[in-house]
């Protein structure tokens, strides 16, 4: 079977109010599908970062996003998580200030998920620096995960 890292934007997605934006209402809709429906082809974790993350905001959001994800195994934040988080910091291809997807890419990578399932695309599954962060992961000895939605594994499903 197929395994999945969920980061935050999952979770946040899934138990968000009704979006107006088209876009997002798009996004929630894609989320609950394959969470509910779809994502029967993969093993899925995540890890104390997601969980740290997901604890912000309102209360009630916080308490659903949390509950979502409890029965996720969770990945452990190794030395070698630690390590890679930095370099990918280093090589400015996440900032600072983004860290913690650094360390969701990080996890991912050294525990070698075949996924990482998010809507981050500013700092995760961003197709302009994707080459580069699988350079740097690669050069650190791991293999970098397919950076994808939920939409995008929907249609995987269904052919499986």
């Amino acid at each position: 079977m197929q395994t999945a890292y969920i980061e935050t934007t999952i979770p946040s997605y899934y138990v968000a109010r009704p979006a107006m934006n088209v876009i997002q209402a798009s996004r929630q809709a894609s989320t609950r599908a394959w969470w509910d429906g779809g994502r029967s082809s993969f093993d899925l974790f995540t890890s104390q970062e997601v969980l740290q993350e997901a604890k912000h905001g309102d209360a009630d959001m916080a308490r659903q996003r949390l509950e979502l994800l409890s029965p996720l195994p969770k990945l452990e934040l190794t030395e070698e998580v630690g390590a890679l988080a930095q370099s990918l910091v280093r090589a400015g291809l996440v900032p600072e200030k983004a860290a913690s997807d650094a360390i969701h890419i990080a996890v991912a990578s050294v525990h070698k998920m075949n996924y990482i399932v998010t809507w981050n695309f500013k700092h995760i599954a961003n197709p302009y620096t994707r080459d580069r962060l699988r350079a740097v992961v690669s050069d650190a000895g791991f293999q970098l995960p397919v950076m994808c939605s939920p939409e995008e594994l929907i249609q995987y499903d269904e052919d499986t």
